[in-house]
């Protein structure tokens, strides 16, 4: 475990160092321009980030979950919009390749998405299904060995640049999960487009877009998985995300309480100690849980309450202590250029994405109470 621990300081170090480096400069300018600045996915490549989690047996660069949490909160410091995009790449897109795909998807699509050569997206959620994700409707059918879709999804992120989309749909609506088959899509295939890049409170940097299909044609051998086990598939992805957006999240709370603390510095009134003094407890509380799912996921343990944990305390950590920024800011906090206002539109983004707030809580109430009608241990 010691070493472990070191190999994620090292991480931290690494992702601390190219934060100051690359993305303080220009996080300014990622809220304002909507968008990631050119180049840096490609540095993010060169300092290995795109392969965390990923073995070197597939041009990854290895590292366990504490290293890709550590790596993620100190980006989000910086820029939450940089580090979504990383967790997207790296947990619901090129991981689910590593732990589905044969040997021939892996070679073809997962060797890339490790080196940078291209990010990755997820295509789950569409404007009829969003936490109900047995429910989606984008439909496929088989014709002469390939595969045909049909549909729309909504909130993909990292898809305009994408060069490999995860992608689910069903064969039949009436089956609900067990209808649902996950696919492996590159843009640029005919019938695919990007019909609209979303505008958003948030995570400006991050693109989110409505994506269409218009009877796309996909080989055998996009399925990923076998036929029926994608919605097995699509919540093993986010559950194991959730880690990764709690660190995001982590990592804009730590950035709202330095705010805070700095202008609670220039005015000591007691009124505005006691509120640093609860942000800080908060900020506490979800670095600790934060580090410890990634451990418990390390470990193989049962990850699932302990990352719905770390997620909703460290949403609601960031949410909180940002707002007290820009109250204690005062005007000058609203405004729409500063850092207080930047962290707290982040912050509020992070109670939706990959499970909201109440979806946490169903997953923790079930977990919690245990099977029905049989005695519970916790």
């Amino acid at each position: 475990m010691a070493e472990a621990a070191t190999g994620a300081t090292a991480w931290r170090s690494r992702a601390r160092a190219f934060a100051d480096r690359e993305i303080r400069p220009v996080a300014a300018a990622i809220d304002r321009d909507d968008r990631i600045p050119d180049g840096m996915l490609a540095a993010l490549a060169r300092e290995r980030f795109v392969g965390l989690g990923i073995p070197g047996r597939w041009d990854g660069a290895g590292g366990d979950v504490r290293a890709t949490a550590a790596v993620l909160e100190e980006l989000a410091r910086a820029s939450a919009a940089v580090a979504v995009t990383l967790s997207v790449h790296l947990a619901v897109c090129a991981r689910p390749i590593l732990d589905h795909g044969s040997d021939a998807q892996r070679e073809r699509y997962l060797r890339p998405l490790a080196r940078g050569e291209r990010i990755g997206a997820f295509a789950l959620t569409e404007p009829g299904a969003g936490s109900d994700a047995a429910h989606i409707a984008t439909r496929y059918r088989r014709d002469d060995g390939d595969f045909v879709l049909r549909g729309t999804k909504m909130f993909t992120s990292n898809a305009v640049s994408a060069g490999t989309i995860l992608l689910f749909a069903t064969h039949d609506p009436a089956l609900e999960g067990r209808g649902i088959s996950a696919f492996i899509v590159a843009p640029g295939t005919p019938g695919f487009s990007v019909s609209q890049r979303l505008d958003k409170l948030g995570l400006r940097g991050s693109e989110t877009t409505e994506l269409v299909l218009d009877e796309v044609r996909l080989p055998g051998d996009a399925l990923l998985g076998s036929e029926g086990s994608g919605l097995r598939i699509a919540l093993g992805a986010l559950a194991g995300g959730r880690v990764g957006i709690a660190s995001c999240a982590l990592g804009v709370a730590e950035a709202a309480f330095e705010t805070l603390r700095d202008a609670v510095r220039d005015d000591p009134v007691d009124w505005k100690r006691i509120r640093l003094a609860r942000a800080f407890a908060e900020l506490s509380g979800a670095r600790a849980l934060v580090a410890l799912a990634a451990e418990r996921a390390d470990a193989g343990a049962s990850s699932v309450p302990d990352a719905s944990v770390a997620k909703l305390v460290a949403s609601r950590a960031a949410v909180s202590i940002a707002s007290a920024g820009v109250e204690i800011a005062g005007p000058s906090g609203a405004r729409a250029d500063a850092p207080a206002g930047r962290l707290y539109r982040d912050a509020r983004v992070f109670p939706i994405v990959e499970g909201t707030t109440e979806i946490q809580e169903l997953i923790l109430g079930r977990a919690l109470a245990g099977p029905p009608d049989e005695p519970n241990d916790n």
